[in-house]
Order: C-alpha cells, then sequence, then structure tokens
C-alpha cells in the first residue's frame, strides 16, 4: 500500500512540474513538506506526554498540527524568496544575450 501511495505521489508530482514548470513546483512541494516535517517531529517529541493518554494525544493533535502549520509560514516563504532570489540572479546575468528571431522568409 506504501508503494501504490508512493507511486501516486511521484506521477501527480511528474504531471505538476510539467504543468507549471521546476521552480514552482519545487515551491509547492516546500510548502507541503516542511510544514509536515515540522509536525512530525514535533509528534515524536512530545509522542511520550500524548501517549500515556489516548484522549489527550486526540484533542491535541489536530490543533498543534494547525498552530504548527501557521508556525511554519515564516521559514517556508523564506525557502521560497531564496529560490526566487536565486532565480532571478541568473535571469538578470550580464551573460545573458537578448536576441530577436527573424523568419527566413523577409
Amino acid at each position: 500500500m506504501t508503494y501504490l501511495f508512493l507511486y501516486v505521489v511521484g506521477i501527480a508530482l511528474i504531471w505538476w512540474i510539467y504543468r507549471v514548470g521546476w521552480i514552482e513546483a519545487l515551491k509547492t512541494v516546500i510548502k507541503i513538506i516542511v510544514p509536515s516535517i515540522l509536525i512530525i517531529l514535533f509528534n515524536i517529541k512530545a509522542g511520550k506526554l500524548l501517549f500515556k493518554n489516548p484522549l489527550v494525544g486526540l484533542l491535541s493533535a489536530l490543533p498543534t498540527s494547525i498552530f504548527i502549520y501557521r508556525g511554519s509560514f515564516p521559514l517556508v516563504s523564506s525557502i521560497n524568496n531564496w529560490i526566487d532570489n536565486k532565480r532571478s540572479k541568473y535571469e538578470e546575468s550580464n551573460e545573458v544575450i537578448d536576441t530577436d528571431s527573424i523568419p527566413l522568409d523577409d
């Protein structure tokens, strides 16, 4: 079942890269992966307290996930801004020459 999930995610990622391009797909993946990793790390660290009483764990899972997701926005935006700055450095480079194409019929 895990392989099927990873296969579907891989196909969706390839389609998304084809649809919007490498940079935008990377930024979207970062928007999803960074909060997910932070939520998983928090649940691992706080799991000792949460798993002593399952009711406390169930009641606190959703609010803490929302809090961590909202709290990770500055980190995600700084990573995405760094990607945009790196891309704009290459687009404004002096080594790039703008040319116009003229059809052979003229």
